[in-house]
């Protein structure tokens, strides 16, 4: 498949996991954070990605997710000159999604971005139960190398991919049910940027633990996988 045509399936389905995900904060009137709700994001956003997986059609070829792509350069399963655009494409469809969600979310009375955290993650006052910097990084680190590393595995063989959609959405839903109170749920910098840059000031000032963190966990995900050695590949396995 062309650069462009994957750099455009990049950009829609993490356009789409922003969208489908934040909304469930941001379109719910009661305080983010609370049971209901840590359940609802996180559902939304584990649907979400299924959907936008299985879209793509090659759980090896979406990632939606730069700490993903990171993860894939360096297990070598990756072009390391494609890492730079399918960045700036996963990060540009996270505001796209975002700026639609902001524009959705306007019509409810009272609604204001600068007031809402807008699913924004955060540390110290801005974690939704107040978790200190340290133990929001390594969350969001040892978050991120469980999500990668389970993305690598799954689309290791022919096997694993058919059931790779399933299975990496549901680990990213179980991921946030745990980081949703520590963090407002990140593991993905592309997703922690696009509601930072509509809400500004702390959100943008917090956004560099959510870009270090996730892509520091993805790049050591990569390392094991490499490390373990790649598994002979199925007969008739294609990646």
């Amino acid at each position: 498949m062309k650069l462009g045509r994957r750099l455009a399936i990049e950009g829609a389905g993490t356009a789409w996991l922003v969208f489908a995900g934040c909304a469930a904060t941001a379109l719910n009137a009661s305080p983010p954070s609370q049971g209901c709700n840590v359940f609802e994001m996180a559902a939304a956003f584990g649907f979400a990605l299924t959907v936008a997986s299985y879209a793509a059609a090659r759980a090896a070829s979406a990632h939606f997710n730069p700490a993903v792509t990171i993860g894939y350069a360096v297990s070598g399963r990756f072009p390391v000159r494609d890492v730079g655009p399918y960045i700036a494409a996963q990060t540009i469809g996270a505001i796209l999604g975002a700026a639609l969600l902001v524009r959705v979310a306007s019509g409810r009375p009272g609604f204001s971005v600068a007031v809402s955290d807008f699913a924004s993650n955060g540390y110290d006052e801005h974690s939704p139960s107040e978790y200190i910097l340290s133990a929001v990084f390594t969350l969001e680190l040892a978050a991120s190398f469980a999500f990668v590393f389970v993305h690598l595995l799954m689309s290791s063989t022919a096997a694993r991919r058919k059931a790779a959609a399933l299975v990496v959405g549901a680990c990213l839903a179980s991921i946030y049910l745990i980081a949703i109170p520590v963090s407002n749920g990140g593991a993905n910098p592309a997703r922690s940027t696009a509601p930072a840059i509509f809400v500004g000031e702390w959100a943008l000032d917090q956004l560099w633990l959510f870009w270090a963190a996730p892509l520091s966990g993805g790049a050591a995900a990569g390392i094991v996988y490499r490390l373990m050695g790649r598994r002979r590949p199925d007969p008739g396995d294609s990646a």
